[in-house]
């Protein structure tokens, strides 16, 4: 006999075509309806912009990187062109040194967002119930 475990994957399986052929469709039928750009750089690559903003790595590196070097307005070289690092940051990767108190709120806030489901799930969610 084959476990619930095993059926469960071949299911999840067996639908990932059905499940990428309704997208496509989707797409073919929505996009022009509502008459979007249809490229596929803003279906493809930007269309995952949210799993930067949802990564605590993401925050550490964008608050770490800025309070230290957010604040010099030294100038360096980069690409060819002069620049102050503050500068530098903000033109390239968008790190502003006024974001620092948004960036802490929120790097405490991972934690605390993710305590607070674990103990949701562990007081009401039972498995073991017969």
């Amino acid at each position: 006999m084959y476990s619930s475990w095993a059926y469960s994957v071949a299911q999840v399986i067996i639908e990932i075509p059905y499940i990428f052929l309704e997208a496509v469709l989707f797409l073919t039928i929505t996009y022009p309806a509502v008459n979007f750009y249809g490229s596929a750089y803003k279906k493809f690559p930007k269309w995952w912009v949210w799993g930067y903003w949802i990564s605590p790595s993401s925050w550490s590196l964008k608050g770490l990187l800025t309070s230290q070097y957010g604040d010099i307005k030294e100038e360096i070289v980069a690409f060819g062109e002069k620049k102050a690092l503050n500068a530098f940051l903000d033109s390239q990767y968008g790190y502003k040194y006024q974001d620092l108190p948004i960036i802490a709120i929120v790097l405490l806030a991972f934690p605390l967002v993710f305590a607070s489901v674990f103990a949701y799930g562990i007081a009401k969610l039972n498995y073991q119930r017969r």
